[in-house]
This record gives structure tokens, C-alpha cells and sequence, in this order.
């Protein structure tokens, strides 16, 4: 079992679990080093590597390996998982697995930062409708 850093869609506890096919609690958790930045006509975000960049996100723990399968088809190839460390809320840092935007795919990768409140306001419906990942599950 692992750890799993969420910055985007997957912070949602509804789709964490729609996705991953358990529940899992998680604590706030945040991703130094990095940037949270738009993708280019969609509704969910890319990590990027930004040295003075940092990133709030969901920390989740004891992820079985059934959910991991999950969730590599779920990101698809835009997307490689990598070991970072997160400080959580109580400032601890502990390791954990993220998906980081694959180099080939920068392109697609906008200069604006993701706002996970816009997110919720107003992308996330058409996020569930249109995201090509869940027809991989």
C-alpha cells in the first residue's frame, strides 16, 4: 500500500472513490517544487515541476494496489506517476505518489494556474461527462 498526492480532480472524495473503488480518508498535504497549471481545453489539471512553485493538495494513505491499477488507467499516458514528499497539515513530511504531466505532453499545458474552487463551481460536472478516463474503468 501507498500514498497518494491529489491536486486536482481526484481531491474530491466522490471521484476518489468512483475511481479508485474504495474509501479512503485523507488530510491536507502540500507539494513543494511544483507548479498546478491548466490543460489546454479541459476541465482538470497538470503538475509541472516550478522550483519556487507550490501546491495544496489531499494527502491519501494506504492505497491498495487494486485502486492503483485504477487510478494509472484512469490518468492515462498524458500523466507519469512519481515519488515526492509532502508536508502535511501537521508538518510532517512523508512520501507519497503523484501524477506528474509526462514531458511529451507540456504542449498541452497552459502558463495559467488551475483553481480547484473554480473547479468545483463549475467544471467538475462537465469534468465527469467528458473525461475519457472513466470510459478506461
Amino acid at each position: 500500500m501507498k500514498t497518494l498526492f491529489a491536486y486536482g480532480s481526484l481531491m474530491c472524495k466522490d471521484i476518489m472513490q468512483e475511481i479508485s473503488a474504495c474509501s479512503l480518508s485523507h488530510v491536507a498535504g502540500t507539494l513543494k517544487g511544483y507548479s498546478r497549471r491548466c490543460v489546454k481545453g479541459e476541465h482538470y489539471p497538470a503538475l509541472v515541476p516550478d522550483a519556487p512553485g507550490r501546491v495544496e493538495g489531499v494527502v491519501y494513505r494506504n492505497v491498495p494496489d487494486s485502486a492503483w491499477k485504477r487510478l494509472d488507467r484512469f490518468e492515462g499516458e498524458m500523466y507519469e506517476r512519481r515519488l515526492v514528499e509532502i508536508e502535511i497539515n501537521d508538518g510532517t513530511i512523508v512520501p507519497a505518489e503523484t501524477y506528474v504531466v509526462h514531458p511529451e505532453f507540456l504542449n498541452r499545458v497552459d502558463s495559467a494556474d488551475w483553481d480547484f474552487a473554480d473547479f468545483l463551481r463549475s467544471g467538475k460536472a462537465l469534468f465527469k461527462q467528458q473525461y475519457k478516463g472513466y470510459r478506461k474503468l
